[in-house]
């Protein structure tokens, strides 16, 4: 086949991917041109979301979900927040799909078909928290740069795939390895193919844990293309850039991987507390790893109305990076006074994790309901906007709604 013809039928498949049916004529379709249906495209449509979802972003599609949106224990497709750096790639063939295992400190370089890696490696499913780091980004004063994120970028789906260490034993690991770098296909902003949008890792001991995968599948189907499909990088607990999407490369790096977006500002917080505004040196910010503790409750929608001598039910999730949620806690009373509430075990470890709660009030009135978590090490979320940053990383002030009993 020529590769003309070959491009063009890729193209016209992709097409039928993103509009959910085939382009009846396609054929006669010039070369370069883009269907109307393509051309001012709607985002839930083209990315299956629900039409409740806030869009903050169309270069690249950055798309959050609201509180209430996320009630289901088991994050759906619909409801999960997109955060891209670039553009999503074209002309994906998962059949012709290929992971190659390089860098510094590879024994000896491999290369993977898609297909080879779901058959020589034992697959897992595991129920896993992606948070991005700038969720929450709204809050912060001076502002900082970049997509101002509210609550909605974190969600927690199943995941399954193969684990990383696994494959990356199978190619062969050197003693002096210290980091994993990942590199995809999707496309730079400028489509400067020379670009990439991103390329981010994580030091050895996480890329070596049981819940660090590749992952195929999500909540039992294939990734959806917007999430990373055909393979993705799933590394629960950390930043969710982390968990690269469309993936083909992964470097076993004798260094700390100097990728697109692990230097200067990007990911990074200062290592010291230091003042709002305040311009930090380089080398004095620090990657994030682990995420911290946080929690958001899903049910009711905040401004919920309730008649005075009923009671009100509230749920949601709760989640601590590396570690689990040890205790759990709601106030009615602006943070005056706290009262414990059940919360249920993870799945598996890295899962977000149910509370609820029946909650009472004195009279009739305006009240606001505080959420609070605190994990296994006795940290607890701040009520207030924790330390500022200049990427406005890490916001996990306690969640909180408007009620009003009359």
């Amino acid at each position: 086949m020529k590769r003309r013809d070959f491009a063009k039928k890729a193209t016209l498949s992709t097409f039928a991917t993103l509009i959910g049916a085939e382009v009846v004529f396609g054929s006669n379709l010039l070369d370069g041109y883009t269907p109307l249906a393509l051309q001012d495209p709607d985002p839930f449509k083209l990315f299956n979301k629900n039409k409740e979802m806030v869009v903050l972003n169309d270069k690249p599609w950055n798309i959050e979900a609201q509180a209430h949106l996320l009630d289901d224990k088991v994050t759906p497709n619909s409801c999960m927040f997109i955060r891209n750096n670039g553009l999503v790639p074209e002309d994906i063939d998962a059949k012709k799909w290929t992971l190659t295992i390089d860098g510094e400190s590879v024994v000896k370089q491999k290369t993977y078909t898609l297909a080879e890696l779901q058959s020589k490696f034992k697959q897992y499913t595991y129920q896993l928290t992606l948070e991005c780091g700038g969720n929450g980004r709204s809050e912060f004063n001076p502002p900082a740069k970049g997509n101002q994120w509210t609550v909605g970028a974190v969600h927690c789906a199943n995941w399954t795939g193969v684990r990383l260490r696994d494959v990356l034993e199978d190619a062969g690991i050197k003693s002096n390895a210290v980091y994993i770098g990942f590199h995809a296909v999707d496309v730079h902003l400028s489509r400067d193919p020379e670009k990439e949008p991103i390329s981010r890792g994580c030091p050895m001991p996480k890329a070596l844990q049981d819940e660090t995968i590749l992952a195929f599948k999500m909540n039992g189907e294939a990734i959806p293309l917007a999430h990373g499909y055909p393979l993705r990088l799933i590394a629960g607990g950390w930043p969710a850039s982390v968990s690269g999407k469309w993936i083909n490369r992964i470097s076993i790096r004798n260094k700390v991987h100097d990728g697109t977006k692990m230097t200067g500002d990007a990911y990074r917080v200062p290592c010291e507390p230091v003042a709002p505004g305040e311009k930090v040196k380089e080398e004095d910010m620090c990657i994030i790893e682990s995420m911290p503790v946080k929690s958001l409750i899903t049910y009711p929608k905040s401004g919920a109305i309730i008649k005075d001598g009923k009671s009100l039910n509230i749920r949601g999730h709760a989640w601590a990076g590396e570690l689990e949620v040890a205790k759990m806690e709601y106030s009615i009373d602006f943070g005056s006074t706290w009262n414990v509430c059940p919360i249920e075990k993870p799945s598996n470890r890295l899962a977000w994790q149910h509370f609820s709660a029946t909650v009472n009030f004195p009279k009739k009135g305006y009240y606001e309901v505080w959420a609070r978590a605190t994990d296994t090490q006795g940290i607890a979320q701040p009520m207030l906007l924790p330390g500022w940053n200049p990427k406005g990383y890490l916001n996990n002030a306690c969640h909180r709604i408007a009620v009003k009993v009359s």
